[in-house]
């Protein structure tokens, strides 16, 4: 199984592209992971929240084929622990699922066609996070998930 990360705009932070960094090359180890990033939209500032929300999702929608399983990363999805996460994993792999995709959404959500396309939400927090941040705490979680699944020491229960 394949996973993809579906994020709009570019990381900008050091700390925070160091952080996925190292993460990615741990999770070399044990899966196919890519990380796809939107460009944020040109003339942005002369959109309406809901124009940019709908360009978006077009461009999100792109890079989704009609087999992948879709899952956003949503504050309205449900709320996992690390454990529950791995088992979802795990999961997803039993099925023979060849895709498995996670998208972050812009500053101002997910489109209605995107959430129509979703096949799941899940929260990593109630806390709000910046969406620059949230990417590397989900690659963190997809590590630990795997250590987890192989019972690995990096996560202590």
């Amino acid at each position: 199984m394949d996973i993809k990360l579906i994020v709009v705009g570019k990381t900008e932070e050091k700390y925070l592209i160091e952080g996925i960094e190292i993460y990615l090359k741990r999770l070399k180890h044990y899966i196919n992971f890519e990380i796809y990033t939107i460009p944020e939209l040109k003339n942005a500032k002369n959109l309406s929240f809901s124009q940019i929300v709908q360009k978006e999702g077009e461009l999100i929608l792109k890079l989704v084929s009609t087999s992948d399983k879709l899952v956003l990363l949503d504050e309205k999805g449900k709320q996992e622990s690390s454990v529950n996460f791995s088992v979802f994993l795990e999961k997803m792999m039993l099925q023979g699922l060849k895709n498995l995709i996670f998208v972050i959404g812009g500053a101002y959500g997910f489109s209605e066609d995107v959430y129509k396309r979703s096949n799941d939400k899940i929260s990593l927090s109630k806390m709000t996070f910046s969406h620059q941040m949230v990417r590397l705490i989900f690659v963190e979680q997809l590590y630990r998930a795997y250590t987890i699944l192989k019972g690995e020491p990096y996560h202590h229960i």
